[in-house]
């Protein structure tokens, strides 16, 4: 999909639409030779990967204000925007397959596309593409936790080490499966959307966790990152937890 855009529409057609669907911007100007190679090969980038792809062309000569909020220098340049912002860039004209490419790294794979579905199937089959694909894997558990298959939830999880909310909730189905320390509390109030509770309750867990402090941390941690490293809460009981560990 290849459209026009100006400064009058370029909120609604550039920064909005993006969070649905990628968008390229390619700044050109008529007198730009290199901009007329570039030009031809982006429409024909966009146009063939139907609709995951929409490319917005802007004549800078017709909106200088957008050429100036986006600092281009040089001409062709061409700007992808997802969910609003700048992703990926390049100046000047490039060969083909670099082009492809970079059109290539904004659309979905197969196995993302399947982690969205977010069904049981989908979930198994992105595996299968993307074996090391720690979301699909960490979902799959979710789903199957919550029907009871803790021992295979908890095989599913041993191949996302290193992703703190997997290994929180592999920690979490041991901890269930035993049922020391009692945390049903914290677990509530985790399923209930509660994470300050949630948090509260685990950290007062440590005094009397006994051989449980590993599996109480994964927890915690495995809830700080969701909750993400900006996050004020999050900020606030990393001390705390450090301030229980140590």
């Amino acid at each position: 999909m290849v459209i026009d855009v100006t400064e009058q529409t370029f909120e609604a057609e550039v920064i909005e639409r993006s969070k649905s669907v990628p968008v390229v911007v390619d700044f050109w100007a008529e007198w730009c030779g290199p901009c007329r190679q570039l030009g031809p090969l982006l429409e024909r980038g966009a146009n063939a990967r139907e609709g995951q792809v929409v490319l917005a062309k802007l004549d800078t000569d017709a909106n200088p204000r957008l050429s100036a909020a986006f600092r281009i220098q040089g001409i062709p340049a061409v700007k992808a925007f997802k969910d609003g912002r700048v992703v990926s860039e390049f100046v000047g004209a490039q060969p083909p397959q670099r082009v492809e490419a970079f059109l290539d790294a904004l659309v979905p794979s197969e196995a993302e596309g399947l982690v969205e579905a977010g069904d049981e199937a989908s979930l198994r089959r992105a595996i299968e593409l993307e074996p090391a694909r720690a979301d699909a894997r960490l979902r799959l558990a979710r789903l199957l936790r919550e029907r009871g298959a803790d021992d295979e939830a908890l095989e599913v999880l041993g191949s996302a080490a290193g992703n703190f909310a997997a290994e929180g909730l592999a920690a979490r189905i041991r901890l269930e499966k035993t049922g020391e320390p009692d945390l049903s509390e914290a677990f509530a109030a985790l399923d209930g959307g509660d994470r300050q509770a949630a948090l509260d309750a685990l950290l007062a867990a440590f005094p009397s966790a006994d051989g449980a402090t590993d599996d109480l941390r994964r927890i915690v941690v495995g809830i700080l990152d969701e909750l993400g490293v900006d996050d004020p809460l999050a900020r606030e009981y990393r001390r705390k937890l450090a301030a229980a560990v140590y």
